[in-house]
Parts: structure tokens; sequence; C-alpha cells
């Protein structure tokens, strides 16, 4: 396995829309094994296969608990056939966006539907933090950041902040 360098916004790999696997293949699921490498080598709970440059529609989480085993999940293809009405706030932050929060108004709930690293067909029920982290996994899909969520000030003031940052450590 492989730990991938991710791409940081304002990339144009981060605003384009990802194309469907046509399957997941040997090649599909050693890629999916880097990511998960990947997203733990960098502190994160999901990460989107555009965010190392890939433009599949490919993502992978873990939302454990600190003292739990990982339990990450792979999923190809990923879209949303339910979400609830209700909806909240929930903190995000990102790896493209480093070092940047706001709160985000989602679903609490969604149903998912996948192909997993073996190219099963599943579905997944998901609220809470695993909710929040597979939409904001898939809005990467379609080239869509969280900050794209806030409002145009919001959003322009924290993308001023990670290219300072990004100016400063070059």
């Amino acid at each position: 396995m492989a730990v991938l360098p991710i791409l940081v916004a304002p990339h144009p790999v981060l605003k384009q829309k990802a194309k469907p696997v046509a399957a997941v293949d040997a090649r599909v699921a050693a890629f999916m094994d880097d990511m998960v490498e990947t997203m733990y080598a960098a502190n994160g709970i999901g990460l989107a296969a555009p965010q190392v440059g890939v433009l599949e529609r490919i993502i992978v989480v873990d939302v454990h608990e600190k003292d739990q085993p990982r339990n990450p999940i792979r999923l190809a293809n990923p879209e949303i056939i339910w979400s609830s009405e209700d909806k909240g706030p929930c903190e995000e932050g990102c790896l493209s966006v480093p070092e940047q929060y706001a709160d985000v108004i989602r679903p609490v709930a969604v149903r998912v539907r996948y192909l997993d690293e073996t190219n099963t067909r599943r579905e997944l029920d998901a609220d809470g933090m695993l909710a929040t982290c597979l939409q904001h996994e898939i809005d990467h899909l379609n080239g869509v950041l969280f900050v794209d969520h806030l409002s145009l000030l919001k959003r322009n003031m924290i993308l001023r902040k990670v290219q300072k940052q990004q100016k400063a450590s070059a």
C-alpha cells in the first residue's frame, strides 16, 4: 500500500466531476487500499479519489471511535438513494482544506448504494457522523467542497487562509 499526495484547494481537479468505475477489479481494490492508507496517514475520516488526483467515483470512510478498532468502508460509485427530511449542522473539515472547519447543514440520515471492494452491490443506512462523512465525500465526486455549502464571505475567508498557509509552507 502507498500513501498518496492529497491535493489542496483551490486545485482545479477538486472542482471536476468524477467518472463512474466500470467494476471494482484488482486495480480499483488496490487503489481503495492506498486511499485507506492515505486517509489514516493524514488522520482523516474520509477521502475521495479526486482528492488524490484521480477522477473516479471512489471514496473511503472510517468514523470509528478512538478506542475502537479501525473499520474502513470502501465505496465505488456511491449514490445517495434516500435522505432524511430532518437536517442538522455538523462541524466539517477536509484534508483538501487543511486546518479549517465550519458547520454545514445536511440531512441527518442517508441511504447509500455502492459497489464494495469485492464488486458486490450494497446499501448502507447511515446517520450521525457517518451520514455527514458519506455526504461530504460524495460531494467531492461532484466537484463540491464543504466550503461550497457556506456563505460566499465564509468560503472566501477560509480559502484565503488555506492559500496563505500553502504559501507560508512552500
